[in-house]
């Protein structure tokens, strides 16, 4: 497989409305330049994105959630932004898909507020991870470790802190996911 051949490979873009704009379009462009396919996912289908304080695009979902099968996927990619993080970490079902993706032993992609999600649905223990700095308590407080770099391999689990982060971050995701894509193959 070359360096980054991703074709075939489906990741899902979980988010709730009011995420972080670049932390998603930036990466998903990265990935599809990869041959990946990137499946928008949330309750709602009409979105907004933010550029840190001020309004961004509009997006439209791919997939409600409602409607999503994690076994369709691949990878889980989750992008940050505040209002994103906080909302999206208490409805049930994102935390039912997730927890499904982890414990198929699935890539995570998690950038900034995006690991609020993982740390209330109780997958962070053990882990090692970064985010935006305003989330290590709640990492340590769920028992992982939190490191502030701008990007942290644990496994098949990829973090970065922020938008500056986000070349390193999706350099190290689509390695991640190639390395899953040959496993997957064998």
């Amino acid at each position: 497989m070359a360096k980054a051949d991703l074709a075939g490979f489906r990741v899902a873009a979980l988010v709730e409305d009011n995420f972080e704009q670049v932390e998603f379009t930036k990466p998903k462009a990265a990935f599809e330049a990869a041959l990946a396919h990137v499946d928008l996912i949330s309750r709602h289908l009409e979105l907004h994105g933010w550029n840190h304080h001020e309004r961004g695009n509009e997006f439209r979902a791919n997939v409600v959630l409602a409607e999503a099968d994690p076994a369709n996927y691949d990878a889980l990619f989750l992008p940050g932004g505040v209002m994103n993080g906080d909302a999206l970490r208490i409805v049930p079902e994102a935390q039912a898909f997730a927890r499904a993706m982890v414990e198929e032993d699935k890539p995570v992609a998690v950038i900034c507020h995006g690991g609020w999600l993982l740390i209330s649905a109780g997958l962070v223990a053990g882990r090692t991870l970064t985010s935006w700095p305003t989330l290590q308590d709640d990492y340590r407080n769920a028992e992982a470790t939190w490191e502030d770099r701008e990007v942290v391999v644990d496994g098949n689990w990829v973090s970065s802190r922020k938008p500056e982060d986000i070349p390193a971050f999706a350099r190290a995701a689509i390695a991640v996911f190639g390395a899953a894509l040959e496993r997957k193959a064998a």
